[in-house]
C-alpha cells in the first residue's frame, strides 16, 4: 500500500485556535473553495457515510465548532481529513516530491539519514506515527498527523548547519540525500517565520 506525506508550513498556535473557533466565515470559505473536493470525498466514502459516518461537510463543522464528534472510532478519519483541510486552507504546502508516494519504512530510512547528519531535533516518523491532532479532535485511523514546532525546526536547522561547519559528510543513498534536502528546505521556511512550524499528514 502506498502512502503520501502532505506537509504544511503554518503558524501552529493559530492553526490550533481554528479548532473550536465557531468561525462561520471560515466554514463558508472552505465550502466555497473545496466544494468539489467535499463532494468527491463523500462519493469515495459513500458506504461509510451510509453506515453512519459524518459527511465531509459535517466533519468540518464539528471540527470548527469543537464538537460534537461521533463516538464511533471507525469514523474518526473524517475529522482528521477535516483538520487537514483547515491546514491546507491556511498554510503553505511544502514540496513533498520525496514523500509522495512512499512505501514501507521510507520515513524511518530518511530519519536514519538525518541522524547520520546529526540532525535529531526532528523526526520524519513524527508524521507517520504521530497523534498530534489538536484536542478535542478524535483520532484512530488515517490520516496520521505530526508537528514540528518552530523551536524544533530552529534546533534541527542549527544541527544541520553545524554538521556542514564540521565537514561531516557521511555516505548516503542519493534518494535519501534528496529527501534530506527537501526536509532542510522545510526547516529554512519555518525558521524564517516566527511561530511557524510544520504540520504533516500521512494518508
Amino acid at each position: 500500500m502506498s502512502l503520501s506525506l502532505s506537509p504544511y508550513l503554518l503558524d501552529i498556535k493559530a492553526t490550533h485556535a481554528l479548532v473550536g473557533s465557531r468561525d462561520e466565515q471560515l466554514l463558508q470559505i472552505i465550502h466555497d473553495r473545496f466544494a468539489d473536493d467535499l463532494a468527491r470525498d463523500d462519493d469515495w466514502f459513500s458506504s461509510e457515510i451510509a453506515d453512519g459516518a459524518p459527511t465531509a461537510s459535517e466533519a468540518l463543522r464539528a471540527v470548527v465548532a469543537g464538537g460534537p464528534f461521533d463516538g464511533k472510532r471507525q469514523y474518526s478519519f473524517q475529522y482528521g481529513y477535516a483538520y487537514k483541510r483547515l491546514c491546507s486552507l491556511t498554510g503553505s504546502f511544502l514540496d513533498n516530491s520525496s514523500f509522495s508516494p512512499f512505501r514501507g519504512d521510507w520515513l524511518a530510512v530518511v530519519d536514519e539519514g538525518l541522524k547520520a547528519l546529526r540532525i535529531t531535533a526532528v523526526s520524519m516518523t513524527d508524521f507517520g506515527y504521530g497523534d498530534d491532532m489538536p484536542a478535542p479532535i478524535p483520532t484512530y485511523d488515517l490520516p496520521n498527523c505530526g508537528e514540528w514546532t518552530h523551536e524544533q525546526c530552529l534546533a534541527a536547522l542549527e544541527q544541520f548547519e553545524q554538521t556542514k561547519r564540521d565537514g561531516h559528510a557521511p555516505p548516503l543513498d542519493p534518494e535519501v540525500v534528496e529527501a534530506v534536502m527537501d526536509v532542510t528546505g522545510w526547516l529554512r521556511h519555518a525558521a524564517a517565520r516566527p511561530g511557524f512550524g510544520v504540520i504533516g499528514f500521512v494518508s
